[in-house]
């Protein structure tokens, strides 16, 4: 298990820029996948961005251009950078890592976005 600690969360107004962190336990170069779940009120927890041991990257339609997803493997961080935000992207962020097949969760950061 790797545990997951998130920060960087916030209220900011449309069009601005937000940068989350996620501070693994241990060296996350073992870790296969690591990525970012959101969840909003009443709405089910969907993939952001996820970002693979090769640097391969992914990201929902919706973040697509907007968001990225970056690692720095000597700090044992993933990070989210967000721009151009919108309302919609209002959520509580959450990390996530599949270390040999095993998911790990951190408990989340919110994310308010204000019109």
């Amino acid at each position: 298990q790797v545990m997951l600690v998130e920060s960087g969360g916030g209220l900011v107004q449309a069009g601005g820029s937000l940068r989350l962190s996620c501070a693994a336990s241990r060296s996350i170069e073992s870790i296969n996948a690591m990525g970012w779940y959101r969840q909003a009120p009443g709405k089910q927890r969907e993939l952001v961005a996820r970002i693979t041991r090769g640097d391969s990257t992914n990201y929902a339609d919706s973040v697509k251009g907007r968001f990225t997803i970056s690692r720095d493997n000597a700090k044992n961080t993933v990070y989210l950078q967000m721009n151009s935000l919108k309302p919609e992207d209002t959520a509580n962020y959450y990390c996530h890592a599949n270390r040999y097949g095993m998911d790990s969760w951190g408990k989340g950061t919110l994310v308010t976005v204000s019109s």
